[in-house]
């Protein structure tokens, strides 16, 4: 890769305005025994990762190095590079929403990998892209949880769930009148479920896995608890990568899955944006806040991608509507989906494929 941007006739014209006929010549100056005679002694390269650490340590000799506990669940991440460079192109930096489907293929598109990223990350059926943040998530999935369930009117949330989740829940439910019971902490951070089965007209459990306190919860145990009392199991988290190493919520039996997806590549930008990742079994689907796109053919036959589902109040009745989020995070979902094709085990994104359908969208719009 070339760094020094001229070429031999930008060298050749600035030699001259500055009345010399070589390099050589201009730095005639220097001492001899002041220059370097044959090959720069350079280390030998470094991956990313190495640079980066390396790049730590020489800053680390001209500061204190303090470790930065303020974040709760967001922190800096290693983000690839190739997510930096991707996301700058403006087929893909856009805040164009995907109304109309024959000029937002290439939108539509990236959502839909996103989803298919997510329910695979998550084990779940469905997953959608239109939540704001982990706090927004889980408000959203505990009143989901409360419209299937119907005439049930409580909501048992672990004391281990992020605090920040628990305001936004409880300033979710304030109107309302749902009760929220919050179940205590064992001495080993798990949650205490023993009072679940003595708790009236209970709708759904929540919990956090790994917990506010890093704990990992038995979620096998929470949807066997919350099932046998006909309750739903919710569960949320703040760093989505843990489902890498551990068993994901849809394996244990979970039935609604959200929570934070910040550490996907995005970086803190003192607080936001989030990107709010959510998750359920297919029959709950028609009650999923949010957006859902799908994939079909078109009359010729040809891929093509449409906005499936869409059930809030701006597409549909307001009385009908499950939620009214409005944002569907597109550039958020856009880097978590570049993050999990960079990282994860499989890739099933083309990139070319949404290069072109973007460039597609910008002449359209020109």
């Amino acid at each position: 890769m070339r760094y020094l941007p001229h070429t031999d006739e930008d060298v050749q014209e600035m030699l001259k305005a500055v009345g010399r006929k070589s390099l050589d010549e201009l730095f005639g100056s220097i001492p001899d025994g002041c220059r370097i005679d044959g090959e720069i002694p350079l280390p030998p390269a470094l991956d990313e990762w190495e640079l980066k650490s390396h790049a730590a340590e020489m800053a680390s000799m001209m500061k204190p190095e303090t470790t930065v506990l303020i974040g709760a669940g967001s922190y800096q991440h290693h983000i690839p590079e190739t997510i930096n460079n991707l996301m700058s192109r403006s087929e893909f930096l856009t805040a164009y929403t995907p109304y109309q489907p024959e000029m937002a293929q290439g939108t539509l598109q990236g959502i839909f990998e996103y989803q298919t990223y997510t329910a695979r990350l998550l084990g779940m059926d469905v997953a959608n892209a239109s939540m704001y943040d982990g706090g927004s998530a889980l408000a959203e999935a505990l009143l989901m949880a409360l419209r299937i369930s119907r005439k049930k009117r409580t909501v048992a949330l672990s004391a281990a769930v992020h605090p920040h989740y628990r305001e936004v829940v409880a300033t979710y439910l304030k109107p309302t009148d749902f009760e929220i019971v919050e179940l205590p902490v064992l001495e080993d951070g798990r949650t205490d479920l023993s009072g679940v089965a003595d708790l009236d007209s209970l709708a759904v459990v929540a919990v956090q896995s790994p917990n506010f306190f890093g704990v990992i919860e038995d979620l096998e145990a929470v949807a066997s608890v919350a099932h046998g009392v006909d309750a739903l199991a919710v569960s949320c988290f703040s760093e989505p990568l843990a489902y890498g190493l551990l068993k994901n919520p849809g394996t244990c039996g979970i039935d609604i899955a959200c929570g934070e997806g910040q550490s996907f590549g995005m970086n803190r930008s003192f607080g936001g944006p989030g990107l709010g990742m959510f998750g359920c079994r297919e029959k709950f689907t028609r009650n999923m806040p949010g957006r859902l796109v799908g994939q079909t053919v078109d009359l010729d036959g040809r891929r093509g991608f449409v906005l499936t589902l869409a059930t809030r109040e701006q597409h549909i009745r307001r009385e009908k509507a499950t939620s009214n989020i409005c944002s569907n995070q597109g550039i958020c979902t856009l880097i978590a989906t570049m993050y999990m094709a960079s990282l994860g085990a499989a890739a099933c994104v083309n990139w070319q494929d949404l290069i072109t359908a973007r460039q597609n969208i910008l002449r359209m719009n020109l």
